[in-house]
């Protein structure tokens, strides 16, 4: 396993008022998504057309330095039953890949009916095929990104 790979714990020791990137790997996409410098609210940031994986992380660890990331949230897309398929394996071996090139911690997310929610808030806002098809990743990335914020503010020491 990575030294870079954490639990989700880990990032609530990170600096205040740091960035976290939200990624949504698909085989031919990945989604980014950008949380506020609270750490409360992600924002779809862009999507990165894969090429080979070379360019692919020079893209990515551009984007996290431009925004002074902190971490970064990786959906693992699980199959509906908990088990690994091989859309998991081949994200853990995007996160074995990458690692090496950056000093972020990174951590999993579930990532499972994430595309699938943003695509219905997509159809219920009643968005084009073409607009769903160029802001989808983007949009799953954010809503990965939000359930892991979510969560790590559930997880926070409560100011009295």
């Amino acid at each position: 396993m990575s030294a870079n790979l954490v639990p989700l714990e880990t990032f609530l020791d990170l600096p205040d008022h740091a960035r976290l990137l939200g990624l949504d790997l698909g085989s031919k996409t990945i989604g980014l998504a950008l949380s506020d410098l609270e750490r409360q609210i992600a924002t779809p940031l862009e999507t990165i057309r894969r090429v080979k994986f070379g360019f692919d992380a020079a893209a990515l660890v551009k984007v996290a330095e431009l925004h002074r990331v902190a971490g970064m949230i990786i959906g693992l897309p699980l199959n509906m039953d908990g088990s690994e398929g091989p859309r998991v394996q081949s994200t853990r071996a995007f996160v074995r890949n990458i690692a090496p090139l950056t000093s972020l911690p990174i951590a999993f997310w579930d990532e499972r009916l994430s595309t699938m929610a943003v695509t219905r808030t997509l159809l219920a806002a009643d968005a084009s095929r073409a607009k769903r098809a160029a802001v989808v990743d983007k949009m799953a990335a954010a809503y990965i990104l939000q359930g892991a914020l979510d969560r790590l503010m559930r997880m926070a020491p409560q100011a009295e």
